[in-house]
């Protein structure tokens, strides 16, 4: 019999790959429970797998596991990890590779002269290339993943080079796509570099304890690190003991059409990160404003799905004047894995998550903003929760523009025909959802909200680019010779 987890059904959203943290202590032996603690702000991120490796002398001991991260991580397993000044971890979302303990990061990698943890978020595009050659060279491979072939080509050139810092130079270089990197190296560094056009984000964080590296900064936040800046498109920055030794920009051969993906600001990202130069809040808050202009409509009560729509939907009130309202009362309680025996459970399992609240709906013409529609299916359930609490009309707002491809930089957007907007204009959608009007932002007002970003932005899953998965041959024997 199939069974479907609450994943599955009530979280029809595109999920973002992975999430990365690092930290380099001065004195204090408690990398560990800090890149624990990290890890939890960045869940969101990534819910499948988690992973912790620690420096011990030269030693690089890992623990991971499936699941979140305090599933994987109780007190006893933590405790088990040694007490160290240097750490990296990650928490998976596979986008690349199965779903399976082996794709799990942080990969640790032996050579002749050490040993690397590696984490990444992304996708390689060209990882098929370069795992095929690096197999010729006897290389060996336990997982699937693009990760793991990072690892392995870091490793390779750290011998060749015989320098961890110009192997990882060096093995980014030959990269095609998406990656931001930690790298914990058994001689006492600590490696960050994110790719040349920025599609993940990355920063760093100081405090009287030393320095730490995260995907975003309310993990450093919250792990009483200031923020200090947003790793650069393009740069490698260095740790050790503590203290920030090299920082420069190695990397220039970015995607002239591509840049940070702007559906971090749409979703991935949690609101109270700032990620180059723009607070997600603000962004998701002005993308409200600007949908109140494109898309008008004479309403009772602004309300957002949970989470993911609440701050549009502030500003979508704030804009109009249209009091904002909580419209559903979620339960926090249910487990990943709650499963559905029958098929009626089956199709009720939104309202399981979402339940509306019939007193702030009833008899009222709705303003529902959410950040995206994907296949469809739980909007239409959304919609027709509402209109079952009694609202009288259902206004659906989205604030990002129609998902019409798939994405190739490490999101997980769904095969282009089960995408609905691919396959149906926006009358239809309107009717499939029951809705009884939808606006979606356009592709320029998206934009304008995230006008104060330091970056340029990769908006191809909206655009299309049938070229970028064939981008970024790869030849490593004419780059060994370089």
């Amino acid at each position: 019999m199939k069974v479907d987890s609450m994943n599955e059904i009530a979280e029809n959203k595109p999920r973002e790959e992975c999430a990365v943290f690092g930290v380099s202590l001065k004195e204090m032996e408690e990398a560990a429970g800090i890149t624990y603690n990290g890890l939890l702000s960045l869940q969101h991120r990534g819910q499948e797998a988690a992973g912790i490796a620690v420096l011990c002398g030269n030693d690089m001991i890992c623990q991971k596991g499936m699941g979140l991260v305090n599933e994987v991580f109780t007190g006893d397993t933590l405790d088990k990890l040694p007490r160290s000044t240097m750490a990296t971890g990650h928490t998976r979302y596979s986008t690349t590779g199965s779903n399976t303990l082996e794709n799990g990061q942080p990969f640790i990698t032996e050579f002749l002269t050490g040993r690397i943890a590696t984490s990444h978020n992304g996708n390689i595009i060209n990882a098929r290339q370069i795992r095929e050659r690096l197999l010729g060279y006897g290389l060996n491979f336990k997982a699937t993943s693009d990760s793991e072939v990072i690892s392995s080509l870091i490793a390779y050139y750290t011998v060749k080079t015989g320098s961890i810092e110009k192997g990882a130079v060096k093995a980014a270089s030959l990269l095609r796509g998406a990656f931001s990197l930690v790298v914990l190296a058994s001689g006492g560094k600590l490696i960050a570099i994110r790719d040349p056009s920025g599609f993940r984000p990355l920063c760093i964080g100081k405090s009287s304890m030393g320095v730490a590296v995260a995907s975003e900064s309310c993990a450093l936040e919250s792990c009483s690190f200031d923020f200090i800046r947003d790793v650069y498109p393009g740069e490698i920055v260095i740790m050790e003991k503590g203290e920030i030794t090299f920082e420069e920009i190695v990397l220039t051969d970015k995607d002239p059409d591509s840049g940070l993906c702007i559906f971090e600001y749409v979703y991935f990202a949690r609101p109270d990160s700032c990620i180059d130069s723009l607070s997600v809040y603000e962004a998701r808050y002005r993308m409200g404003k600007i949908l109140s202009k494109e898309y008008p409509v004479e309403a009772d009560a602004v309300c957002g799905v949970p989470d993911s729509g609440l701050e549009a939907a502030i500003g979508y009130s704030a804009a109009t004047g249209i009091p904002l309202v909580s419209g559903f009362v979620k339960n926090r309680y249910i487990g990943r894995s709650f499963i559905y025996p029958i098929q009626s459970q089956r199709e009720s399992a939104v309202r399981l998550k979402l339940n509306p609240l019939r007193a702030n709906v009833n008899g009222k013409r709705i303003v529902l903003v959410d950040d995206s529609i994907v296949r469809g299916t739980t909007s239409a359930s959304i919609v027709k929760s509402l209109k079952g609490a009694g609202a009288a009309e259902v206004h659906m707002r989205i604030s990002s523009p129609p998902f019409m491809y798939t994405c190739h930089y490490g999101t997980d957007i769904d095969n282009e025909e089960n995408l609905i907007a691919n396959q149906m204009g926006i009358e239809r959608i309107t009717k499939a959802i029951g809705a009884d009007s939808l606006g979606y932002i356009s592709i320029k007002g998206l934009k304008n909200a995230c006008r104060n970003s330091s970056m340029k932005f990769c908006t191809k899953c909206f655009t299309g680019d049938a070229a970028r998965a064939e981008s970024g041959k790869f030849d490593l024997e004419k780059a060994q010779l370089s």
